[in-house]
């Protein structure tokens, strides 16, 4: 099946690039121009007609990649043309009428580049992270990932473990034959060696995922504290509704930042007090859910939140920045337990302090990824392939005897199987679908 998209964005533009892919990629530049293909990878002025009355659609630039050196490894095409709705439909229906052609899916061409071996998962992810990046530093870790020395680290552990694998089950196949001791001795201490290495990218703070996904900030406090305003604020927009009237909010509002290159999620929350009302109650337990995934709480209080000290105790004792807001009304005798963690006094109303309150933010980002460079792991599949790989390497040193090789070898290929999921070197097709359903349809 030849597949065909807009690969540009939707919308009026100056120009978008409709891509073909699949055996009938001539056919389809063959029924729009009515002329012989144009040298590969020469980008080439051509009129592009209807192909049932050869009316003239646009005129634009024709680039041919004959299979297999293309981005999917099929025959492929790309028709730059003036970026107008009128003018991409009409192609496309024009392409629908060829035999053999259908609208792809999203992110089947990349899928066709992997299943080509054009590109492992873990490059084909990079992809999908460097279209989606809103940010210096998500665009930095797509283009390292891409470059391939995860892909290398994947790859060098799981040929480790086959070659020990490779002399365990050469003694099952001759078990008359007894391997040296320093064999034996080898392949115990290279497999802990290899768990060693693992455990050591496991331990890296979730540093990636927090890169990928947005650092996690849950603004929390009592009820007509300014949760709302300060949200408004870093947003620089009216995110979410403001009024005296306590427990205006009442679900999580979220806001997507660029804070100095570093992706932030602020969520707005709830505000805690005791409450009888069902759907206030509901939100005061998703503010507290949010506050425990948080990688940073902004506590918002008033200096005379007395009664909120308990809810301190709970959260303030994590990574929090304890605000006290409204101090453009005067700073009355702040509360003794308030005090125990060095808050800061900030007035939303009146812009007091929130310079400062944004350094601390920021101050509190560069220290969680401070690390950055020896990121491997930028998604959950990651992180749990890598550890049901360790989890079977302990498996196998938990048994001593060789005579247990035969299970040992179970243990193994297992681990083996969990690192090869990473970059797709196994039978992948279940992890396939909730990886390219993440691209845009033309990609």
């Amino acid at each position: 099946m030849t597949i065909y998209a807009l690969s540009s964005g939707p919308g009026m533009a100056g120009v978008s690039v409709i891509r073909v892919s699949g055996p009938k990629t001539k056919n389809v530049i063959a029924g729009l121009t009515a002329k012989k293909l144009p040298k590969p990878r020469v980008a080439t002025i051509r009129k592009f007609n209807k192909i049932d009355n050869n009316e003239l659609i646009d005129e634009g630039i024709l680039i041919w990649f004959p299979g297999p050196n293309s981005y999917t490894g099929e025959d492929m095409a790309e028709f730059h043309v003036h970026g107008s709705k009128a003018v991409v439909d009409t192609i496309q229906a024009t392409i629908s009428k060829i035999d053999g052609c259908r609208l792809a899916e999203p992110g089947e061409f990349t899928k066709m580049a992997f299943h080509n071996g054009k590109i492992n998962l873990l490059k084909a992810e990079s992809i999908s992270d460097l279209i989606s990046s809103e940010t210096e530093i998500q665009r930095k870790q797509a283009i390292k990932i891409m470059s391939g020395k995860n892909s290398e680290k994947f790859n060098s552990l799981r040929t480790r473990l086959l070659k020990i694998l490779s002399n365990v089950e050469a003694k099952i196949d001759f078990p008359e034959d007894d391997l040296p001791n320093d064999i034996l001795d080898n392949i115990y201490l290279e497999t802990n060696n290899i768990k060693n290495e693992i455990e050591k990218i496991l331990n890296d703070q979730r540093v990636g995922e927090r890169i990928r996904e947005g650092f996690k900030i849950a603004i929390l406090g009592p009820t007509n504290a300014g949760k709302s305003s300060l949200l408004n604020y870093l947003s620089r927009r009216d995110v979410a509704i403001v009024s005296e009237i306590a427990g205006t909010t009442r679900d999580v509002i979220e806001a997507h930042l660029n804070l100095d290159g570093f992706p932030v999620i602020v969520s707005d929350t709830a505000g805690i007090r005791v409450s009888k009302d069902e759907i206030e109650k509901k939100g005061i337990k998703l503010a507290l859910e949010k506050a425990e995934n948080a990688d940073l709480n902004l506590i918002v209080v008033e200096s005379k939140s007395v009664d909120f000290t308990a809810f301190l105790n709970e959260i303030a004792i994590k990574n929090a920045i304890v605000v006290v807001n409204k101090s453009d009304l005067g700073i009355i005798d702040v509360n003794e337990e308030i005090k125990k963690y060095k808050p800061i006094f900030i007035s939303v109303k009146e812009e007091k302090n929130l310079d400062k309150l944004i350094d601390m933010i920021k101050e509190n980002l560069k220290n969680k990824f401070i690390s950055s460079e020896d990121i491997y792991i930028t998604r959950e599949r990651h992180r749990s392939n890598l550890q049901n790989c360790v989890e079977h390497l302990k498996n196998f040193h938990d048994k001593k005897s060789f005579q247990d090789f035969d299970k040992g070898a179970e243990d193994l290929r297992l681990a083996t199987r969990y690192l090869g999921m990473i970059v797709g070197k196994v039978d992948v097709e279940e992890v396939l679908g909730s990886i390219f359903n993440d691209f845009c349809i033309g990609k």
